[in-house]
């Protein structure tokens, strides 16, 4: 066979190899739908945990996890100890920005930096408020345990996009991790019952209802931070951390959000009556479309729930 014969063969068959991979990689390969649907690139989206300003989902039932990296657009939350000893302690901390730390703050729901600090088992939760030195150093007295924690830090610096940023703290000594056990909407905190009604599923719109009652009979609870009541969903696992907060001027705590996976959740709702600030605590299973376990709270069913003794800054 001449050369030049065997030379247009195997071009012959290198063209119909590469045709055939080419057809295989449109079959087999990844929907451009959902790539896009992944990696999030759907135009505009708010900020990580706060879109909207209110830490929801940003439209259309979207909804992204925040507190998940220690830095961010510039922005790096620095624990001044990243262990510290059992009991009550001093947790100081800076947010590091381009020029060093930040000092200037927007207020946000009538704070300028919320502080969520929460063992890893999603026990001990606090939600506190620290106060900022002169050189940008914030400061609050904490409790601790055993344990691994987490620290997060929600804020927005002035003329900057609000943050949510996390890092890790370790408590040495001896430590079980609590079970989060299976789904739980109602709990028992002090001389209150709380019902947290609504629908989890994963990625659709959802609203949230919180009734609080003593005695049977639902109470009407106080502004606390600017709103009829404060809720916090961390996702189990890696806390993922959404804020959200109600509908204004709601005569109940009314919360919409969006869950932005399947998983296990542990919601702390902070509330407002006769002048103290009590948490209640529940644990969420948040499933696909098609296999929602939620609940509808209707204000009159009484919490059988164990509701935690949670901190709180007044």
């Amino acid at each position: 066979m001449r050369t030049s014969t065997r030379v247009l063969g195997f071009l012959a068959v290198l063209v119909l190899v590469l045709g055939l991979g080419w057809a295989a990689g449109r079959w087999l390969g990844p929907d451009e739908g959902s790539v896009a649907a992944d990696t999030g690139e759907h135009g505009e989206h708010a900020e990580p945990g706060r879109p909207g300003a209110d830490g929801a989902a940003a439209g259309h039932g979207e909804a992204v996890a925040a507190g998940l990296q220690v830095s961010e657009h510039g922005h790096t939350l620095t624990l001044a100890e990243a262990t510290l000893p059992a009991g009550r302690q001093e947790l100081a901390f800076t947010i590091e920005g381009e020029d060093g730390p930040v000092t200037a703050y927007d207020v946000v729901h009538e704070k300028q930096l919320h502080l969520i600090v929460v063992r890893r088992d999603l026990t001990g939760f606090q939600h506190v408020h620290p106060t900022m030195d002169a050189d940008g150093t914030w400061r609050v007295e904490v409790d601790l345990d055993p344990g691994p924690w987490r620290v997060l830090a929600d804020f927005a610096p002035t003329g900057g996009e609000p943050h949510v940023l996390g890092a890790d703290l370790f408590v040495p000594g001896d430590f079980e991790p609590a079970p989060l056990g299976e789904q739980d909407l109602s709990a028992s905190v002090d001389t209150y019952d709380v019902n947290l009604g609504g629908s989890f599923v994963a990625g659709a719109e959802a609203t949230l209802t919180a009734t609080v009652s003593r005695d049977g009979e639902v109470v009407d609870l106080e502004p606390y931070l600017g709103a009829t009541g404060h809720l916090v969903a961390l996702r189990a696992g890696d806390l993922g951390y959404l804020h959200v907060h109600p509908e204004e001027d709601a005569d109940r705590a009314e919360f919409h959000t969006a869950f932005p996976s399947v998983g296990t959740y542990r919601l702390f709702l902070d509330f407002k009556h006769d002048g103290v600030v009590h948490t209640a605590a529940f644990t969420a299973q948040v499933d696909g479309a098609g296999h929602d376990h939620g609940t509808h709270s209707h204000g009159e069913d009484e919490g059988e729930g164990e509701g935690d003794d949670h901190g709180h800054d007044h």
